[in-house]
């Protein structure tokens, strides 16, 4: 049996896996490459996807990096079913559609340029008319639902506890002789996280492909989340400013809004100001939550049931229109705003980011992981501006960083999952996750849990036989991802400033302890040299 990974290898995006068995082939997931321009231009080439060879697809829930492809796997060849959740089936129905009208607005502004440059035109991804192409390839099942959609392969569906209707799959293989049992997680939800059900408990496999985003560290703990949410919601009122939240569309701007319930409940959200959800989809995917009340967990059907709904406020206010968004920012009034996207590389969150990052009472709160080479890394990393629609806007709000409210495991949630295999020559790949969080959590997991652990490449092809270490065959094509030139002058320029920040700070305050400028030169020279090595 053959896997080859086709993305999220090293990187937090474009999760597709594809699997041949017996000479059949099928895939995990077929998720957007998102990041900078290199990795931007995987989502080009489906040659390594082999669209009219595929089956049928297993997908593991709505996010696009998760499912993002699929329309351009229709348009290139692909007939098979799609398996997924009656959630993840709703919520794709509007995100893949609007991910093709982003991909045809994106092929018009470029081809605008093209045209002033006297350049040929280039297409689109794909198109509305490509997503719609999907639907009717769409087939529902039910968690624990055994299914085999090809001879020899069976599918088990089993709640990943990340958004609603997420997934990990247990997949069964028999070739010749031999039986396979792998596991895909998927995104791994965190336990105790709000709306949704603790993900699944799982003992046994051959072979575990298991996400990594946060290897190597913990969130904070969800009620110091809350408290800090309501301090930058406050301060931003204070100031009579907007508190910008960039969240994603689906799960974390529904869970958001619980919290503001929360917090209103408690006397803690000022009661004249106003919340916008300012994201069409956002708007369209809270319905769908709505609407799937049995995929919530037993505390929110319970409050549901006695008459309070969570993802209801009173002074809450959805913005469909483009007029509607733009008047947010005409008022002056203080306002919370929770638009798309999350790590604010396309939508109305850039239109907001670009009326007050620079106002110094103004509040920007990140609540997800910003992937690098994104404006919402860069933000994160300190940079002093950042380019909006062609102008430099300074960095001036007060940025939080609060990953309590992340769907996604933390390090030792991730730890405590894995420890339930029963296995001991179960063997782990790490996928959906940057390097260094990988090999931090690979090494955790060999010294306390003893398991096997390789983290593949981009179009790394690994061969599986049981009792038989993986062989791994390298892609002639394979590549990193390159450099992000822009972000690398950003954090460089950031770091510069912070060195003269401190030294003037020693020339004017020589009593100060220097051990902590001592350690950061010498933590930033390290970043630097590794930068260089693998440049």
């Amino acid at each position: 049996m053959k896997i080859s990974f086709l993305g999220a290898a090293r990187t937090v995006t474009g999760s597709c896996f594809l699997c041949e068995a017996d000479g059949r082939k099928f895939a995990i997931d077929c998720g957007m490459h998102q990041g900078n321009r290199e990795i931007d231009k995987r989502n080009l080439d489906m040659t390594p996807y082999k669209p009219e060879e595929l089956e049928f697809v297993c997908v593991t829930h709505a996010h696009i990096d998760h499912s993002g492809l699929l329309p351009k796997l229709v348009k290139e060849g692909f007939k098979g079913d799609i398996y997924c959740t009656a959630p993840t089936r709703d919520l794709l129905e509007i995100m893949l559609l609007d991910s093709a009208h982003i991909q045809e607005m994106e092929a018009e502004w470029e081809n605008k340029k093209r045209r002033r440059h006297g350049k040929q035109p280039i297409d689109a991804l794909y198109t509305q008319e490509d997503a719609e192409a999907v639907m009717p390839l769409f087939k529902t099942v039910e968690y624990d639902e055994a299914l085999e959609p090809i001879k020899g392969v069976r599918i088990r569906y089993c709640d990943a506890g990340h958004i609603l209707g997420s997934a990990f799959i247990r997949v069964e293989v028999r070739e010749d002789d031999d039986s396979y049992r792998l596991v895909f997680s998927g995104d791994l939800g965190r336990p105790n996280q709000l709306l949704v059900s603790d993900p699944e408990i799982t003992k046994n496999a051959d072979y575990l492909f298991v996400e990594s985003t946060y290897g190597d560290r913990d969130h904070k703990d969800e009620e110091n989340s809350r408290e800090e949410l309501a301090q930058a919601i406050k301060r931003a009122y204070r100031n009579n400013e907007k508190c910008i939240i960039p969240a994603f569309a689906v799960e974390r701007s529904q869970e958001i809004i619980y919290v503001l319930h929360q917090l209103r409940k408690e006397g803690k959200l000022p009661e004249d100001m106003p919340v916008y959800l300012d994201s069409p989809l956002a708007i369209r995917a809270t319905k769908i939550f709505k609407r799937h009340p049995e995929f919530l967990d037993e505390e929110t059907r319970n409050l549901i049931e006695n008459g309070e709904h969570p993802l209801e406020l009173p002074n809450l206010k959805f913005t469909t229109t483009a007029k509607e968004s733009m008047a947010i920012n005409e008022t002056r009034e203080p306002a919370v705003i929770i638009s798309a996207s999350g790590m604010c590389n396309a939508g109305r969150v850039k239109h907001h980011l670009k009326h007050n990052l620079w106002r110094h009472g103004a509040s920007v709160v990140f609540v997800g992981f910003q992937a690098m080479g994104t404006p919402g890394r860069r933000i994160v990393d300190g940079a002093e501006s950042i380019r909006i629609f062609g102008e430099d806007v300074a960095v001036h709000a007060k940025v939080y960083t609060i990953g309590g409210f992340s769907a996604h495991a933390g390090q030792s949630q991730i730890l405590e999952w894995l420890g339930n295999f029963t296995n001991e020559a179960m063997e782990i790949f790490l996928v959906h996750g940057e390097a260094s969080a990988q090999d931090t959590l690979a090494e955790l997991i060999r010294d306390r849990l003893g398991f096997t652990v390789h983290v593949p490449d981009y179009l790394e092809e690994v061969t599986l036989a049981p009792g038989v270490e993986p062989e791994v065959r390298v892609h002639p094509e394979q590549a990193r991802p390159g450099i992000d030139w822009e972000y690398l002058l950003s954090d460089t320029e950031r770091l510069l400033a912070e060195f003269k920040t401190r030294m003037e700070d020693v020339r004017e305050k020589p009593w100060v302890d220097q051990t902590d400028l001592r350690d950061r030169l010498l933590e930033t020279n390290r970043s630097l040299l590794e930068l260089i090595s693998e440049t």
